[in-house]
């Protein structure tokens, strides 16, 4: 190993060590820390994050790299790729200047407290400086590395290397145009699932059951935790993984598949090379990326027939009186439940794509000053009855439900809906290279489903772009066809339309 390959492993371990501490202090914060210590954590984030750029934008990283890249042939194929990545991250970290890093780090911790309060009290007005200054901050950054003219490709090339918005206008306009004509078929279905009826769930209980679920799909708790926190997120590397849920007697399928979907993202981190876990060969390959992780288990997995011929008894076990005269039939209807939601998260995977095309019209709004924050709420409305046929009747239920924007994380969005695409067709080339995978599943049995994962998908880091993989593992470029392909399947029968 050359000498300039062993520096630069040294300074990439110290600034992994000094970001997870950040994501550490990030996780406490939504679910441990007191309500009036905000100001103090405000603080402390800054400072970690003034020490992690100064590590990650240490000239010996730059020295080490300029010295590698003048014999690139020296290095192996394996080696190359962490040289690739590590010059990207360099040259991104060191044309941000530490005031402008620490400046962005303590507005994210004030912003995430002032959209808990503002939801809380359905108070936009509250909040929209948080978001004014988000917005701002976000042009800067892209401005200080040369995406000044192209400020909303930048936010997505952060989550997504490698995509646009033109690129996700297409692929996105393909998909509604297939979506569309199935939401409309099943409203009509004199078919209806009747979710309302699953009420007075015990939260202890449907901790009990999801930790019985996630551990049986394969979640390693001795490298992870679960905890609640009022949105759901997974924070962590594969050393140590933190997931939140949120729990509510009468929706105890929310937290359910909430936790499922935390718990892909899990298993997708746990899956990362763990000895390469400061560096591009154990890192994830992006967003959506890691969403079509998330998104495969909570729903082709999750919400699948042959999942419930296994876990129905144990669910049964646990609520037996809450699913009195409701049969399996029922039971799973209600989990495949069909309707508009105001909710992202309590959406159905039919309309949840809608929902991610809602926000992705709205930041590309904002970033163009088409769109003034303080006219975000009328206008999230109004794509929202449009989209969806329901209107909000506060802001806490519309344009405050989301977390994301709390912190910055702008283009972060479509990732879902391609995450989306991407386990549909992923899952077909599990199910072609598998044909009788879901069989295992009636049995209580993922390991197979993981074990390809691990090795398809997981095994290869961040040696290649989220379109690449896509196009490696299954064959085909990114498409939306099979993710319309697979809501055809399930609910044509599901709803007899």
């Amino acid at each position: 190993m050359p000498a300039a390959y062993d520096s630069l492993l040294t300074h990439l371990h110290k600034v992994h060590h000094l970001n997870s501490v950040l994501g550490l202090l990030g996780w406490d914060e939504q679910v441990n820390l007191p309500p009036d210590s905000s100001d103090l954590r405000g603080e402390q984030m800054a400072v970690m994050a003034e020490l992690a750029h100064a590590a990650s934008s240490a000239p010996a990283i730059g020295e080490a790299l300029a010295e590698l890249e003048s014999d690139l042939d020296s290095l192996n194929d394996a080696q190359r790729v962490v040289v690739r990545a590590a010059r990207r991250d360099y040259d991104r970290v060191t044309k941000l200047p530490s005031e402008f890093v620490t400046e962005k780090a303590k507005h994210c911790s004030a912003s995430y407290h002032a959209w808990h309060k503002a939801k809380e009290a359905d108070d936009f007005a509250s909040y929209a400086p948080y978001l004014e200054k988000h917005l701002e901050l976000a042009k800067r950054e892209a401005a200080y590395l040369g995406w000044g003219d192209r400020p909303y490709d930048y936010a997505i090339d952060q989550h997504d290397p490698g995509l646009d918005a033109a690129t996700i206008t297409k692929l996105f306009a393909e998909l509604s145009e297939g979506l569309v004509p199935l939401v409309q078929r099943i409203a009509a279905s004199p078919v209806q699932a009747k979710p309302e009826r699953l009420r007075g769930f015990p939260v202890e209980a449907q901790a009990a059951f999801l930790r019985e679920v996630t551990e049986r799909i394969g979640f390693n708790y001795r490298r992870g935790r679960i905890d609640v926190s009022p949105h759901p997120f997974c924070e962590g590397s594969g050393a140590d993984i933190r997931m939140t849920t949120r729990y509510e007697a009468d929706l105890p399928l929310s937290s359910l598949f909430g936790s499922i979907h935390e718990t892909g993202h899990g298993l997708y981190e746990q899956g990362l090379p763990l000895e390469h876990h400061a560096t591009a060969l154990g890192q994830h390959a992006g967003m959506a990326m890691h969403e079509s992780q998330s998104r495969m288990w909570e729903n082709q997995v999750g919400r699948g027939r042959p999942f419930w011929m296994f876990f129905e008894q144990q669910f049964r076990a646990r609520f037996g009186a809450q699913l009195e005269g409701i049969s399996s039939d029922e039971l799973l209807l209600a989990i495949n439940a069909v309707a508009p939601t105001l909710v992202r998260v309590e959406a159905d995977e039919v309309y949840y794509n809608l929902h991610i095309i809602l926000r992705f019209e709205l930041e590309q709004r904002l970033f163009s000053g088409e769109l003034a924050v303080a006219d975000l709420p009328a206008a999230w409305n109004e794509r929202c009855e449009a989209l969806l046929g329901q209107r909000p009747t506060n802001d806490a239920e519309g344009v405050l439900q989301d977390v994301h924007w709390s912190g910055g994380a702008f283009g972060y969005f479509p990732s879902y809906c391609l995450g989306n695409m991407i386990a549909a067709q992923l899952w077909d080339a599990v199910r072609g290279a598998m044909p009788d995978l879901e069989a295992d599943f009636a049995r209580g049995e993922f390991g197979r489903l993981l074990g390809w994962l691990r090795e398809n998908v997981h095994a290869h880091g961040k040696r290649y772009s989220a379109l690449e993989l896509v196009e490696k593992v299954t064959g085909k470029p990114l498409s939306p066809q099979p993710l319309l392909a697979y809501l055809e399947d399930r609910y044509a029968s599901l709803y007899q339309v």
